[in-house]
């Protein structure tokens, strides 16, 4: 398995929360979960750097590290008024034309709109930032409903815990999910979170709430998908009516009871078949999509491959 070499852009004046989660997922809990990944820190600027909390960051590597960097993360940025350093943003443009993925998480979106590298594309950024974003940059078409945005070879994530998200899903691209599941485990997080930035845009959930008819009816749901599932028999099984249940589900996932259902479905299908030699058929069933041919279509439309070029893409790493 080849080692993936991830170049971490910091700069003065970051946030170590920024900073420290693809360090975290990359780093520390890939070389738990015995992830191929070489990690470096890298200044975009000279000298020492200053942290918002106070304390100094000494990068031992500077910007040419993007230059044999397979993964190239932009954990965020200082200030969306400034325009980053042009050596930042032309060590960029290089590093993408040479084909490495390009991450920009939170604000880190900033920096690569600024070099051009999302023009014509989705992408996604912190939500309180979202508008002055497709104010300042209108060729890109922002979403800020998502955690994050896979274009391919450029990635863009939603604000602060929304990094992790991304991170992980870079993971999942190219080791699948069971190494991704590892990484998460190490975390203490959950390996793939449904939903969308709305959910954190309004009040939070109340104290408890994870205790609830409603966590319990997901959990529950999640752990039968191949039982059929409607929003009235959902709703019946947590004792809410329909409209209760509709309304606490979307301010508790931002997203639809359908949506939901299938982010989990596809799940699941690319779970087993990264892990099993069941027949596609029976994942099918297993799932939730009654029958092969249904499931190749969801992921014609949400993943853009078919069951057999993922298990094969997979099966091979």
């Amino acid at each position: 398995m080849t080692t993936a070499r991830v170049a971490i852009v910091a700069f003065d004046r970051i946030s170590p929360f920024h900073l420290s989660v693809p360090c975290a997922v990359f780093g520390e809990a890939a070389g738990a979960a015995a992830a191929p990944f070489e990690v470096r820190v890298c200044a975009a600027e000279p000298g020492e750097l200053r942290s918002l909390a106070g304390f100094g960051i000494a990068a031992r590597h500077g910007l040419r590290e993007l230059a044999r960097a397979d993964i190239v993360v932009v954990p965020s940025w200082r200030d969306p008024q400034e325009v980053p350093p042009a050596s930042l943003l032309a060590a960029l443009r290089r590093a993408h034309r040479r084909g490495a993925l390009l991450v920009g998480l939170c604000l880190g979106a900033y920096v690569l709109a600024e070099a051009g590298l999302l023009d014509g594309r989705r992408a996604t950024t912190h939500w309180r930032w979202a508008e002055r974003f497709a104010q300042r940059y209108p060729a890109v078409q922002v979403d800020s409903n998502v955690l994050y945005v896979d274009g391919g070879d450029v990635l863009t994530s939603a604000g602060t815990a929304a990094g992790i998200d991304c991170c992980l899903h870079v993971v999942r691209r190219r080791l699948g999910a069971e190494t991704a599941n590892r990484i998460a485990r190490i975390l203490v997080v959950p390996p793939h979170r449904q939903g969308s930035q709305a959910q954190y845009i309004e009040q939070p959930v109340a104290e408890g709430a994870d205790e609830g008819p409603l966590a319990k009816t997901l959990d529950w749901a999640a752990r039968h998908l191949a039982a059929p599932h409607s929003l009235d028999s959902l709703a019946a099984r947590a004792a809410m009516s329909r409209r209760s249940f509709t309304r606490h589900f979307r301010q508790r996932t931002g997203t639809t009871v359908g949506q939901w259902l299938l982010g989990q479905r596809l799940a699941l299908a690319q779970r087993l078949l990264e892990t099993t030699d069941q027949p596609i058929e029976r994942i099918a069933e297993r799932a939730g999509f009654g029958s092969a041919l249904s499931m190749r279509q969801h992921f014609s439309a949400m993943l853009n491959t078919t069951p057999s070029m993922h298990r094969r893409e997979f099966r091979g790493g």
